[in-house]
């Protein structure tokens, strides 16, 4: 069987380590130099010949993430590694999964297609925006879904008085996902956009009055849509809003909206590490779900398992 290598790059590091340590093994020794004109060059400082490695790396902004991950995968490729699958825990430019309007790139899809000409043999994620985005490779794709953190967090607490809403119309599934789990309600927040990260106006559809809400996404960045639908709930009559979403972008305003919103609680895994600390955000580590994926890919055991227990 293959030997596993997991290495890290810069991005997530600290996540990185989470998991090698739950797979009870070291990162790979690897470096990533920087020249003074801003260009990178990726060292691996051991063999990875016939070996199965696996490199971790969230692609949020900016560009050198992912010109990181693709100079791994390149390096290891060129080093004769066996079998190389990219840990793609934040999924950068999954918000641009078609054309919307015209002269505009599919920039998802660019991106799957530059990090399989870099040679990759499989790719894991988790809580892709569009769930079709797998469909943009055409090698291997394990998307894990955030639910098998969030729920057990859930079931530990009070929810007698909770009901779930979705913050937009396209994240409805996943808001209904966790009323079916937990055999409750939920309600729908319908948003007006005039311009991109710019909400003019949202409509709550449904009854929150006198209800523990939590509103349900897969991800925060400027925080306007969350934090206007959390308002708008507690206008209607809600007794507390929080919000559980996957990856925390947080750019721009978002920690100031956050600071001075509704939100009673926000409440995120390390997919992408927090830029500045608030006594409103509670992260919930996703390590241990990603090293019983990479172990399983390893065993060649089935991922959905991890999911029906």
């Amino acid at each position: 069987m293959k030997e596993i290598k997991v290495f890290s790059g810069t991005a997530t590091k600290d996540l990185a380590q989470k998991i090698a340590k739950d797979l009870n093994m070291p990162l790979g020794d690897l470096d990533i130099l920087k020249f003074s004109d801003g260009e990178m060059q990726v060292v691996l400082n051991e063999s990875v010949r016939g070996a199965h490695v696996f490199f971790i790396q969230s692609t949020f902004a900016p560009g050198d993430n992912i010109i990181e991950l693709l100079l791994m995968i390149d390096a290891a490729k060129r080093a004769s590694a066996g079998y190389i699958t990219a840990v793609i825990p934040y999924y950068g430019y999954a918000r641009q999964d078609r054309k919307d309007k015209p002269r505009v790139p599919i920039s998802a899809k660019l991106m799957a297609n530059i990090i399989q000409a870099a040679g990759v043999n499989r790719v894991m994620t988790m809580d892709l925006h569009a769930e079709q985005i797998q469909g943009f490779f055409d090698i291997p794709v394990d998307h894990l879904i955030a639910e098998a953190i969030f729920f057990p967090y859930l079931e530990s607490e009070d929810l007698s008085n909770t009901i779930f809403a979705s913050p937009d119309v396209g994240g409805v599934k996943r808001a209904r996902a966790y009323a079916r789990k937990f055999n409750k309600e939920y309600v729908i927040c319908d948003k007006e956009r005039k311009k991109a990260n710019e909400v003019s106006n949202i409509i709550v559809i449904g009854d929150v009055r006198g209800k523990d809400v939590i509103l349900i996404d897969d991800l925060v960045d400027t925080a306007g849509t969350m934090t206007m639908a959390a308002d708008k709930i507690i206008e209607e009559g809600a007794k507390s809003v929080r919000a559980i979403c996957t990856h925390p972008v947080l750019s721009g305003p978002a920690y100031e909206r956050l600071e001075k919103s509704q939100i009673s609680e926000l409440i995120v895994t390390d997919t992408i590490p927090l830029q500045t600390k608030s006594e409103k955000i509670k992260v919930i580590s996703c390590s241990h779900l990603f090293a019983e994926a990479i172990e399983y890919v390893y065993e060649f055991k089935s991922i959905q398992s991890l999911f029906n227990r």
